[in-house]
């Protein structure tokens, strides 16, 4: 689904990324992870166009990003961001319409469309009864849901999430991350997430990409990437990894300075 090769950025003289190589096979949930810095959301915006890269190769279904219309890669991947909503005023069916953009003619008409898909995507996110309030009378949860209704709507192959969980509580976290499993699972859509809570990408990602300082420092999946001396490489943290209880998926346990040492009875891994 996503070939990249040898891709630099650079800000000025200031190198943001340099030299990423790696593949997303589709139908993958990959998690993107690092410290403030690292290139993270840079990352997504050479892989969404947004940005020019400075050099190397973004092939999206082996096509160059570049060479896409903008019409035609919307067809192909939606980006749900932290703060992804339009300026307030439009109703939440306003917002969720947006996405069919690319299926418009320049009338902004959609031959054959009957509203049938925009309102089954409401449902499904129970945001339906919600239809006609406007953005601004909506809590952080639904706001969010909103968004991601509107991602859906454009019925992308590729989604591309930059934090998307950062401005929510824990329940409404687990939430939006199962909405967006589900859907993956459903109709095979490959995932690319920049996210920043470790527990969160090793419960939700097939695998992650370490990124510091604007490379990659590891490739796996969680077992394999999440480590004692990689949390300490990558984030100067110290921290003890265990099994999740019913998933067995690594979990990150932060150690407080002036505590050597956990409980005997958590087992490490």
């Amino acid at each position: 689904m996503i070939t990249v090769q040898n891709l630099t950025k650079y800000y000025g003289q200031k190198a943001i990324l340099g030299g990423l190589s790696f593949e997303v096979e589709t139908g993958h949930v990959v998690g993107i992870i690092g410290p403030n810095g690292s290139g993270k959301s840079t990352l997504l915006k050479l892989i969404s166009g947004v940005e020019p890269k400075s050099s190397g190769t973004i092939l999206l279904a082996g096509k160059p990003v570049e060479a896409y219309s903008r019409r035609e890669l919307a067809k192909q991947l939606s980006v749900l961001q932290q703060e992804a909503l339009p300026p307030l005023g439009f109703t939440v069916r306003e917002v969720v319409e947006m996405g069919r953009f690319p299926y418009q003619n320049w009338l902004g008409e959609e031959v054959g469309g009957d509203g049938s898909l925009i309102d089954e995507i409401m449902d499904r996110l129970g945001i339906l009864p919600l239809a006609e309030r406007t953005l601004e009378r909506l809590s952080g949860g639904e706001r969010q849901r909103v968004a991601l209704a509107k991602a859906m709507a454009q019925e992308p192959k590729l989604l591309l999430l930059d934090e998307p969980t950062t401005y929510l509580d824990i329940g409404f976290q687990i939430q939006m991350m199962d909405y967006i499993r589900n859907w993956q699972r459903e109709h095979k859509l490959t995932v690319v997430a920049v996210l920043h809570d470790l527990n969160i990408a090793a419960q939700y990602c097939d695998r992650v990409i370490v990124l510091k300082d604007g490379g990659v420092v590891a490739d796996g999946a969680p077992r394999e990437v999440f480590t004692r001396s990689l949390i300490q490489e990558v984030y100067g943290a110290s921290a003890t990894i265990i099994s999740h209880p019913v998933s067995g998926v690594p979990q990150v346990l932060l150690q407080p300075a002036g505590i050597s040492e956990f409980p005997a009875q958590i087992r490490k891994i």
